[in-house]
C-alpha cells in the first residue's frame, strides 16, 4: 500500500505588529463650528493596500478617512492610517489575496475605529462611532472588478 503524504505544508499566519502610520485631525472652522447647531453630513472613505516585505511577510495598511461638515462648513476631518506587519506561510496565491484585502483589514479596522472615535471626541465633537465594514464583500467586489474585461474604446 503506498503511503499517502499526511504532511501538507503547513499553513501558518501570524499577526508580527499593529501601528498606527499617519494619523491627521482638522478643526478648520473651530472655534465657530461649536456654536452651530448639531446637524453633521458625514462622509467616509476606506482603502487598503498590502505590500510584501520580504519572503512570506506582508504590510498591509488601512486608510479611514472621516469628513463631517454641518452646512457647507467642514466641522472635522480625521484620517488615520492603521498599518500591520503580517507572516504568512503555506498559502496559495489566491488566498494570499484574501489575506491581504480582506482579513487583514478586518483585524485592522477596530483599531482604526477605535483611533477615530478617540481624536473626535479629544477634538471636542460628540462621538464618532464607525459602523463595522463588510471587508470579504469589499474583496470581491474588487476580484471581479478586476476580473472584468476593460471597455472598448471605439473610434469614429
Amino acid at each position: 500500500m503506498a503511503e499517502e503524504n499526511t504532511n501538507p505544508a503547513e499553513r501558518l499566519f501570524n499577526i508580527q505588529k499593529i501601528y498606527v502610520k499617519d494619523v491627521s485631525f482638522e478643526t478648520p472652522n473651530s472655534p465657530e463650528i461649536f456654536t452651530q447647531q448639531w446637524d453633521p453630513k458625514v462622509e467616509f472613505n476606506l482603502s487598503s493596500n498590502g505590500q510584501q516585505i520580504q519572503d512570506g511577510v506582508y504590510e498591509v495598511s488601512l486608510t479611514v478617512t472621516v469628513t463631517v461638515k454641518i452646512e457647507e462648513k467642514t466641522a472635522y476631518l480625521v484620517e488615520i492610517n492603521q498599518a500591520g506587519i503580517f507572516s504568512a506561510s503555506g498559502f496559495q496565491n489566491e488566498e494570499i489575496g484574501h489575506l491581504l484585502g480582506s482579513y487583514c483589514p478586518n483585524l485592522l479596522f477596530p483599531y482604526a475605529r477605535e483611533a477615530v472615535s478617540d481624536l473626535v471626541g479629544k477634538g471636542g465633537f460628540p462621538p464618532m462611532l464607525l459602523a463595522p465594514v463588510n471587508f470579504d464583500a469589499l474583496y470581491a467586489q474588487h476580484v471581479q472588478q478586476m476580473q472584468q474585461p476593460p471597455e472598448s474604446v471605439t473610434s469614429h
